[in-house]
């Protein structure tokens, strides 16, 4: 694991794709990821959480496929300080994201998710879902590629509901590239095995009054899926949007 930012009380690190936050399930082995290697690297962190046997001191999560910043605690206050602002939304989260089609400006995703009646899958739409909950989703075009095949977005997920920003995103036509679960079937765009989605950033305030902007760099199959892109256009085809 790569560590980006690191205080007595809490560090970041950039999560890569393809490991595992934690087990599925209390028991099951937790050899290859995240909390695996903490218990390695922090062992005193071993008491810290709401389920400290299971993720000791996860705060948040990302997906298995899901690359970028992660926060983890390092003792219960701290834990208790950032769950709170997880819990009051005072925590920045801005995530880069790929997808399909032509999205332009920005826009408000605000529609409920839940899980799809026998099934691990989420919807906003399904007949019969359970677990429905509020989710947010704020976005914002960065650039266009080849005319608007593909979009790369800003996105600023206002909950922190489970794959909430591919959910939405497909929801409103523009599912993320490579999302196997929430994507076209059977794509193998721009040579991804996995979806194009990086949690780019976080930002929030620690205890004493101070600001933190944290960044995670992208990953080399991000950046090499942009280049693959951006050879096939020409260059009036890009439009950048700016920060």
């Amino acid at each position: 694991m790569h560590i980006i930012y690191e205080t007595d009380d809490f560090l970041a690190i950039n999560k890569p794709a393809g490991v595992l936050v934690h087990p599925g399930r209390p028991g099951e082995t937790e050899e290859g990821t995240v909390v695996g290697w903490l218990r390695v690297e922090y062992p005193e962190i071993k008491g810290v959480g709401d389920e400290p046997k299971f993720r000791p001191g996860i705060v948040h999560r990302l997906d298995k496929d899901t690359s970028g910043i992660l926060l983890i605690a390092k003792n219960q206050s701290s834990f208790e300080y950032l769950k709170h602002l997880f819990q009051t939304k005072n925590i920045e989260k801005t995530y880069l994201a790929l997808v399909h089609g032509k999205v332009i400006g920005r826009g408000k995703i605000d529609k409920p998710i839940g899980v799809k009646s026998g099934s691990v899958k989420r919807s906003v739409s399904a007949k019969n879902m359970k677990m429905i909950k509020e989710a947010i989703t704020e976005y914002r075009a960065v650039k266009l590629f080849q005319k608007g095949l593909y979009s790369l977005l800003r996105v600023s997920p206002k909950t922190g509901k489970t794959h909430q920003i591919r959910v939405h995103l497909a929801s409103i036509g523009h599912p993320i590239v490579g999302d196997s679960l929430y994507g076209r079937k059977k794509e193998n765009a721009l040579g991804l095995n996995r979806q194009f989605l990086h949690a780019e950033s976080i930002e929030f305030t620690t205890p004493d009054g101070s600001r933190v902007h944290l960044e995670a760099e992208l990953p080399p199959d991000l950046e090499e899926a942009l280049q693959k892109a951006g050879r096939k256009e020409e260059d009036e085809t890009v439009v950048e949007y700016g920060d």
